[in-house]
C-alpha cells in the first residue's frame, strides 16, 4: 500500500473496510498499481452497439476470454463487463484481475434514455468482483428512476463491501445532442454521481461549449480552450478531487488523439482512462502497445 493510495482511501470517510479493500484491489493492481492512476478496460459495447459494430473489426473480440487476457497482459487496473461476459471467463481468470460487474444495460434500438437491470450484487459476489458498475443518464425523463435504482443497489453493495462505479452520461429530456459533451453539463453530471455516493465516477471528456443559459455567467472570464483545464474543472466537481474520476475513451479515434487525451487527463488531475473500443477494436499487438504507452503517460514517463 502506497501513501498515494492511502490518501485516496482516506477520502471515503463513511465506508467500511470491505469497500476500501476492494478499492485498494483496483488501485494497487497492474502497471499503475500504487500511483493513484487507473486504466480500466470496459467491454459493454455489445449491449450498447451490437456485436458486429463492436467486434467485427477485430473478430477475436467476440470471445470474452480475449478481453480478460488483454486486460491482464496489459497490466490494467480492472476489467468491466456485463454479467454474461464475466461469467464466460470467471473461473479461468479468477483472481488474476479485479472485475467490475456492469449491472444495467441498454441497446441501440431503444427510444428512451434508460437502461434495464441485468445484474446484481449477488452476481458480483458470486463472480468475485471488486465493484459494481451502473449507468445513469442525467437529463433523461427516466433518470429519477435510475437514481432510485442505484440508491438501492449501491446501498446493498456497500453493505457487503463492494464499491460502486457510476457511469454518468448526460442525454435525453430537454438536453440537445449538442449539449451532451458541454463543459457545464459534464461537470454537473460528475457532481450528481458524487452526490449519489459513487466511489469511482466515469464521465466523458467535455468540450469547451457551455450549454445551460443559467450557467454561462459562472463560466465567464476564463479560457476553457485547454482540455486539461476542463478536466480539472470536472475533477473539482467531484468533491474537489475527493472522489476518483476516470474519463471514457469514446468512439475509436487516431492514436495521437488517444495519447493527448491521456496527457490532458493526467495534467488536469483526473485519475485515468476507462478505454474500450480504442483498444479492443485494434489488433492485439497494437492494443497492447497503445495501453503500454498510456500507462507510461500516466506514470509521467512520456
Amino acid at each position: 500500500m502506497t501513501p498515494t493510495v492511502k490518501a485516496i482511501l482516506a477520502n471515503y470517510e463513511s465506508d467500511n473496510p470491505g469497500v476500501k479493500s476492494n478499492l485498494a484491489r483496483i488501485l494497487m493492481q497492474g502497471q499503475l498499481g500504487g500511483t493513484g492512476k487507473l486504466v480500466i478496460l470496459p467491454v459493454d459495447q455489445g449491449f450498447e452497439h451490437g456485436p458486429a459494430r463492436s467486434f467485427a473489426i477485430n473478430p477475436a473480440g467476440y470471445d470474452p476470454h480475449y478481453h480478460y487476457q488483454l486486460a491482464i497482459d496489459a497490466g490494467l487496473s480492472a476489467y468491466a463487463a456485463p454479467l454474461g461476459m464475466l461469467e464466460a471467463g470467471a473461473d479461468t481468470f479468477a483472481g488474476q484481475i479485479p472485475t467490475i460487474l456492469k449491472c444495467n444495460s441498454s441497446n441501440s434500438w431503444a427510444g428512451a434514455a434508460n437502461q434495464a437491470l441485468t445484474g446484481g450484487v449477488e452476481d458480483a459476489l458470486r463472480l468475485g468482483c471488486a465493484a459494481i458498475g451502473f449507468t445513469i443518464y442525467p437529463g433523461s425523463d427516466d433518470v429519477f428512476d435510475m437514481m432510485e435504482e442505484i440508491k438501492e443497489l449501491s446501498a446493498e453493495a456497500k453493505s457487503v463491501g463492494l464499491p460502486t462505479v457510476l457511469w454518468s452520461y448526460p442525454r435525453g429530456g430537454n438536453l440537445p445532442k449538442s449539449g451532451e459533451l458541454a463543459l457545464d453539463v459534464g461537470a454537473y453530471a460528475a457532481h450528481i454521481a458524487a452526490l449519489m455516493g459513487a466511489h469511482i465516477i466515469k464521465v466523458k471528456l467535455p468540450s469547451a461549449h457551455i450549454e445551460q443559459a443559467d450557467a454561462k455567467k459562472a463560466y465567464e472570464g476564463k479560457d476553457w480552450s485547454k482540455q486539461a483545464d476542463r478536466v480539472a474543472h470536472v475533477t473539482d466537481a467531484c468533491f474537489n478531487g475527493r472522489r476518483i474520476v476516470v474519463f471514457s475513451g469514446g468512439a475509436a479515434k487516431g492514436e495521437d488523439a488517444v495519447y493527448q487525451d491521456a496527457r490532458d487527463i493526467r495534467d488536469g488531475g483526473g485519475n485515468g482512462s476507462i478505454i474500450g473500443r480504442n483498444t479492443f477494436q485494434r489488433p492485439r499487438a497494437d492494443a497492447l502497445a497503445m495501453l503500454a504507452k498510456l500507462i507510461r503517460i500516466y506514470k509521467n514517463e512520456e
